[in-house]
């Protein structure tokens, strides 16, 4: 075994561990931090797969900002009344669970009975390139330059119609 192998099933099995222990922590704020873990083991994969733009993104943008933002709507909403929500409702419980078997037979799915994609685009080189930042501003900046700028007012919108919000409940 080489150690690339050796790092992506370490990798992988923190990225497994921290995402149980997501959904398996009944205090938010450590559920927090092991999806923070699980962010940074995913970062790890993608700079094993030559994705250096991917692995940046993932932890500045994910693991940096957006798990501040969560940290802060954790702490800012009442979370001891959580138990309480469902404890009385259990046709969602059922549902709930009815979903996660049908996500986890379509995932089994998909990775025991579909075939992986051939290599189209040519060499191994090529696909190395592909992921590189450069590569990646190019595309972003001249084929996909419109989608580019409509999520970009999105966003704009959303965080006025936030502010306009939050404003609202200030006064």
């Amino acid at each position: 075994m080489n150690l690339e192998l050796i790092l992506f099933l370490i990798l992988t099995l923190v990225a497994a561990f921290s995402s149980v222990m997501v959904i398996t922590r009944k205090n938010p704020i450590l559920s927090a931090v092991y999806l923070i873990l699980n962010f940074f083991a995913l970062a790890g994969i993608y700079l094993l797969l030559n994705a250096q733009f991917l692995s940046v993104v993932q932890v500045i943008v994910y693991a940096g900002a957006i798990m501040i933002l969560f940290l802060f709507v954790i702490m800012l909403i009442n979370t001891e009344n959580e138990a309480s929500i469902l404890a009385d409702k259990k046709p969602i419980k059922v549902f709930a669970i009815f979903i996660a078997v049908l996500v986890f037979a379509q995932i089994a799915y998909l990775i025991f009975y579909s075939n992986p994609a051939e290599l189209s685009n040519g060499t191994i080189e090529n696909l190395i390139k592909a992921g590189q930042i450069e590569s990646i501003g190019r595309e972003l900046y001249t084929t996909y330059i419109l989608p580019f700028l409509i999520a970009g007012y999105l966003l704009l919108v959303a965080t006025i119609g936030a502010i306009i919000l939050a404003k609202k409940k200030f006064e």
